[in-house]
């Protein structure tokens, strides 16, 4: 948890940085659990700020929300916290491994559907607040299309969907992309594929799921990378440490630490008002 005095010189430090930079907010999600997805957001996060990038990553996750578990650092706060009006946003927002800045998720994320206008407004005048704050915002979303995981994908700048190479993750992946192409939501995709054998199976993976989802939707899904199969994944995770803490030599902390790398290269390219200004207006909107 962030103290009043450190809150403060971050307010004065976001309201000065809002005039040099935009916060790029990306969702990460997957069309069902068990792919690895939060472990990716997680590790994801920690290469980005390896690269001298300040990262908040927001466990967004209702039913299965793990983040500070896998961190290894017990979370005193989380999201409902916030919308209660009980604390403010400086002071949900935990430290773990690296200085690596979280927001706890857990069953908050439900009444997110139900909020009254006055808790709405309270909710968006505190997450504007970190407008400029930091470089990334990173949503790690539930698995599947809830209510709140569509919220959080078509609010975003871009999404960056996971799947392995499992007939049914790849199935419910694409059955993700659309179902939101039929709502009518324009949404950016990245591809991260995990837990291939090599390289051969990781493109022929992607090269399916791209091939498709233009075809019958009209959607190009770059790939990012794809990560190997590695057991240390399991390790980091009973150890609760972080697999690119933990093990950072690893095939897939490389994978990982690549697909940030081609990430960062590829840049903004999302038609959608950028930041957090634009994230608020995108979200009214679907509250209303």
């Amino acid at each position: 948890m962030i103290d009043q005095a450190e809150a403060l010189r971050h307010l004065v430090q976001s309201q000065d940085a809002q005039q040099a930079k935009t916060t790029r907010i990306v969702t990460i999600t997957s069309g069902k659990g068990g792919v690895g997805k939060s472990n990716f957001s997680l590790n994801f996060a920690l290469a980005l700020q390896s690269r001298g990038f300040s990262v908040l990553l927001f466990d967004a996750d209702i039913s299965f929300a793990n983040i500070d578990v896998l961190l290894g650092t017990p979370a005193k706060y989380n999201l409902i916290h916030l919308l209660k009006g009980e604390k403010s946003i400086w002071e949900i927002i935990q430290k773990g491994p690296s200085g690596l800045q979280f927001i706890a998720g857990g069953s908050g994320f439900q009444d997110l559907v139900r909020l009254s206008e006055k808790e709405i407004e309270y909710f968006a005048e505190q997450i504007s607040k970190l407008n400029g704050y930091v470089d990334y915002i990173l949503f790690d979303t539930g698995a599947g299309l809830s209510k709140e995981t569509v919220k959080f994908i078509t609010a975003s700048e871009e999404t960056i969907i996971v799947t392995t190479p499992e007939p049914t993750s790849i199935t419910d992946a694409y059955a993700l992309i659309k179902m939101l192409k039929t709502m009518g939501h324009q949404v950016t995709f990245r591809l991260v594929v995990n837990r291939v054998t090599d390289d051969r199976e990781g493109n022929q993976t992607a090269n399916n799921m791209q091939q498709v989802a233009e075809k019958y939707l009209d959607i190009q899904i770059p790939l990012l990378g794809f990560i190997p199969d590695d057991t240390n994944v399991s390790k980091a995770v009973k150890k609760q440490t972080p697999l690119t803490v933990a093990f950072p030599n690893s095939a897939a902390s490389k994978g990982i630490d690549r697909i940030a790398s081609n990430f960062l290269l590829e840049g903004r390219s999302s038609s959608h008002e950028r930041g957090v200004v634009g994230f608020l207006s995108r979200m009214r909107k679907l509250w209303s």
